[in-house]
């Protein structure tokens, strides 16, 4: 039993951030029926074919749902909409700005038919403003967010590598409908959700914002070391590999010194007094730290951290993620079907069993739940052959 058992959410979605949400609702137990196109799907799932011919996008954000392909613009499509959402408790959708209206899908068209109805509209920039109407996609909105501006090097904004923007939003928007169906259980009304991708990553840049507060200076883009923290960041050994490590506090300096440098003078130098002046000072600080370092093999550095400890990490690529001692240690893999055969699947962190489905194939399930939805074989075989679903 998942705590979403007997929930049903209907999903017009597609891409990453409404998927991500809907998938992280089905691993609590929800039923959830993504609402596709006919022939093309998802456009998601044709980004890539790296996993075993799967798009990689898609076989992350998409386990344990059911896929109905259904022609919005067609003239039987309202009508089905209608039976599925008059069993639904959450209608999602991440469409183009307005479609979902248009489709007289908002809020306002379904609530008086459908008081309990929970509408989650996930959308580049929100429901009103000047930028209702722009198309949003993830680069753009990092962008927007004034997430490239501290991060990448001082020559360079770069992006994240993977869709933080979607991913916020994603999160934001299923916080915020686990909230709504809480909010159901004491009064019995459903609920609009409005989400802003734009607005979902602003919230990231929290911490910048403020750092720049009132006009001051932004934190300048530092590569992968901390823009504000020093030392905080990667530093190379002596046998060519790397090494990232980070200090919090005047304490973890003083062991850092002593312990890992074996210099435990430095932590008395005034121009190294706080975590201000060693920023400050950050070029001669560096200077002092590789030149220890290089002669010491990465191995033996992270034991001296580890010895004095200080936080430190190891530089992973995907093959070493993959592979993670601690996430085998821990039996955080699982397997899910897939059209492709099993593919290894990470168990939701927090969770330590969860609805681990499959994911589907494009219209797998079409038959099945217009059928349940009280149509008759031959209007579903009709509905095939007139392009319905």
């Amino acid at each position: 039993m998942g705590a979403l058992d007997g929930i049903t959410v209907v999903a017009l979605e597609h891409a990453i951030a409404a998927p991500l949400c809907t998938r992280q609702l089905a691993d609590l137990g929800a039923r959830v029926i993504k609402v596709e196109r006919p022939g093309v799907g998802d456009f998601a799932r044709g980004y890539d074919e790296r996993v075993n011919g799967l798009a990689s996008h898609f076989v992350w954000t998409n386990r344990s749902k059911e896929s109905l392909t259904l022609d919005l613009k067609h003239a039987q499509a309202p009508q089905i909409l209608q039976r599925l959402i008059a069993r639904a408790d959450v209608l999602l959708q991440n469409l183009a700005p307005g479609a979902a209206a248009r489709l007289g899908l908002s809020y306002e068209a379904l609530a008086p038919a459908h008081p309990g109805l929970i509408v989650c509209d996930i959308s580049g920039y929100g429901a009103d403003g000047p930028y209702r109407d722009k198309k949003a996609y993830d680069l753009l909105i990092q962008s927007e967010a004034g997430f490239l501006s501290v991060t990448g090097t001082a020559d360079e904004p770069v992006k994240a590598g993977c869709s933080i923007a979607d991913i916020a939003a994603g999160v934001v928007a299923h916080g915020r409908i686990l909230a709504a169906l809480i909010e159901r259980g004491r009064s019995g009304r459903g609920q609009r959700i409005d989400v802003s991708m734009l607005e979902s990553m602003v919230e990231w840049m929290g911490y910048p914002m403020y750092y720049a507060y009132g006009g001051a200076p932004p934190p300048p883009r530092a590569g992968a070391a901390h823009a504000t923290i020093y030392p905080y960041g990667p530093f190379p050994s002596g046998d060519g590999r790397t090494v990232m490590l980070g200090l919090q506090n005047e304490r973890e300096w003083r062991l850092f010194c002593e312990r890992v440098l074996l210099q435990p003078a430095l932590a008395d130098e005034a121009r190294f007094g706080s975590n201000a002046r060693r920023q400050t000072a950050r070029s001669e600080l560096e200077a002092v730290i590789v030149g220890c370092f290089a002669a010491l093999t990465a191995a033996q550095i992270v034991e001296r951290l580890d010895a004095a400890q200080i936080a430190n990490a190891s530089v992973n690529g995907m093959a070493e993620v993959w592979a993670h001692p601690q996430l085998q240690a821990r039996g955080r893999w699982t397997e899910v079907g897939s059209p492709a055969g099993p593919l290894p699947a990470l168990l939701p962190p927090g969770m330590d069993a969860a609805r681990m489905e499959a994911i589907p194939a494009l219209g797998e399930h079409s038959a099945a739940i217009l059928a349940e939805l009280g149509y008759e074989a031959a209007a579903i075989d009709r509905f095939q052959q007139e392009g319905v679903w």
